[in-house]
Order: structure tokens, then sequence, then C-alpha cells
């Protein structure tokens, strides 16, 4: 089986290195049995955009006549939007490799050049936690899937942050090879094949810079006082705008509304305390403005995929 990488404008170099690891490794299971390695890697790029050196291979430009069974994009660098810029030269080429039979995965933000080709339109996707925002609102006729940690359809693959790429690779592995190699592989490199989601990696932090004085000022209000106050109205009152008007313009500018988005700011201090302090369950709750025990552990399992022990005992550190 062919496989290319692209070597993107401002590609993650981990993400590229992770692919390699991984099915470098799985052709050496191969060849360890005394069989052929099922994978040929190619390392691709386009003409004009810096490379990275990766020992071992040469990268090559892609050409129309190409064919490749299984192509990966790699994650992008933190100004997402400027690299998709860069990279739209590859649209083209991906549409034509997928009409052409192959499947195309993406790693984590490279789901944003994925959906820039059409690819994704009414299929799931998922990205980075912290990037489904901005994702959704690029993206509307993306299925986004904020918790799935990888998503599957019609040959086209994505998958969340980071770590959940090795989730991706290993039901590749398990496709294009078998369930053997895919939890040989998935030992090897200590990958846990129960995640199935991510939404406990995720940190609610909401751009403020967006050029509504009225809706920062709400912001701002709620950050001061979510603690404390027990209601959005008890919050907001000072704000010099209707609650209509201002709902409105929170949701347009934010994704959310001032509700959800106080439950949000709640659920990120209590996970904080969580994190960073001995503080019991109870303080913990009432710190961060609930009242009662209940709804709280209701809304932060709804919100984060676990409930506050469980959220305590994996980042805490006190299992160390």
């Amino acid at each position: 089986m062919k496989l290319g990488i692209l070597l993107t404008h401002e590609h993650r170099l981990l993400s590229v290195a992770a692919m390699l690891d991984v099915f470098e490794t799985a052709n050496r299971f191969y060849v360890e049995e005394g069989k052929l390695p099922p994978f040929t890697i190619e390392l691709l790029y386009n003409e004009g955009h810096d490379i990275s050196s990766y020992t071992g291979y040469a990268p090559l430009v892609p050409q129309k006549d190409d064919y490749f069974d299984l192509i990966f994009i790699p994650a992008f660098k933190q100004d997402v939007a400027a690299a998709l810029q860069f990279n739209f030269v590859w649209i083209p080429w991906l549409q034509q490799q997928y009409n052409n039979g192959a499947a195309v995965a993406s790693y984590c933000t490279g789901a944003f050049l994925l959906a820039a080709t059409g690819l994704l339109n009414n299929r799931p996707a998922t990205t980075h936690i912290n990037a489904e925002a901005a994702f959704s609102q690029m993206f509307p006729e993306v299925q986004v899937q904020t918790e799935a940690v990888v998503t599957e359809k019609d040959r086209i693959y994505t998958s969340g942050g980071a770590t959940n790429s090795f989730h991706l690779m290993m039901l590749l592995l398990e496709i294009y090879c078998n369930r053997k190699t895919a939890v040989k592989a998935a030992k090897l490199f200590s990958v846990d094949m129960d995640r199935n989601r991510q939404s406990y990696f995720g940190t609610f932090a909401p751009a403020e810079n967006h050029g509504d004085e009225l809706v920062r000022q709400a912001q701002e209000q709620i950050k001061k006082h979510y603690g404390k106050a027990n209601t959005i109205e008890e919050i907001i009152t000072e704000i010099p705008a209707s609650r209509r008007n201002l709902a409105r313009r929170f949701k347009q500018v934010t994704g959310m509304t001032p509700i959800e988005y106080l439950q949000k700011t709640r659920i990120e201090a209590a996970k904080n305390l969580l994190e960073n302090t001995r503080q019991s369950i109870m303080e913990v709750m009432l710190e961060s403005g609930y009242n009662d025990l209940k709804t709280f552990r209701t809304l932060f399992k709804r919100t984060v995929g676990m409930t506050p022990k469980m959220y305590r005992d994996k980042f805490s550190g006190q299992m160390v």
C-alpha cells in the first residue's frame, strides 16, 4: 500500500514523526515474520514551501498521475488560519486522490485543511478540543463531534488532539493490516485502546479580542462574579443593553449563550481547583458557584466526561 504524508506549510514535526514511527514499526513487524512490509511511505511537499529533513526520506513533489492508497495530513502549528492560507494548493490534489480511491486521514488541526477540500461536508469530524469552536464556525457543513477521539466515514478519517492521533493509527493498522498488528503496536507505543472521548483534555479559554465591547464587558463580569452570583441576570445587570440584545450579540460573538458561558466558566474553575488544590469536592463546588452537589456532579460529568473525583485522580498528580 502506498502511503503519502503531506509536509504541509507550518506542519507540526511531532505529527510527522509519529506517523513515520508507527508505520515504519508496522513494516518492521512484517519483516521480522519474513513477510513483505505492507506500506511504501513517501513524504510529499509543494514547491516553494520550506520542508523539514527526515532521515532516510527524500521528499517528493506529487504529480497529477500519482496514486496513493492512504494520505495523511499532519497537525498545524499555532496559527491555523494563517497556515491554511498557505496550504490551499493541496486542495485540488487531495480531491483528485480521494476521487481516485485514496483514503484521507487528518491529525488534530490538520482537519482544517481536510475540511477546506469539502470532503468532510455532511460527514463526521473531530479536531483538537480547543479548536472545535473555530472549526465549527469555519466549516458549518461538517458534522463536528467534539468529544470524539477518532471519526471515520467513506474513507475519510479524523483524530482529536495530540495523542489521539495514535488511536487513529491503531484503527488504520487494524483496517489495512490486521487486529494482531494493531494490538502489537498499541502495546509497543503504550496506547490505551479504550479511550473513547477527549473532552476532559479541553480548556475553556474564550477569546476576548473580538471587537464587541458590550460582549467583552459581559465576559469580564462573568469572570469576576461567577462564584458568587446565583443567576446570569445578577451578573450582567449593569451591562448597558437589554437582556435580549445582549444574548443575541453574545451568541453571535462567542458561539454560546451567556448562561452556557457561565456554566463553562464555572466548570473550568472547578477543574483548576481539582488540579491544583486539596479542597474537598464540596469546597470546590461552592467556590465554583454551585450549591447543590448532585447538580454539580451531573453538569461536571456532562461537560468534562468524567466525575470530579475521576478528574482529580487523573490530573492532580496525587497518583505519582
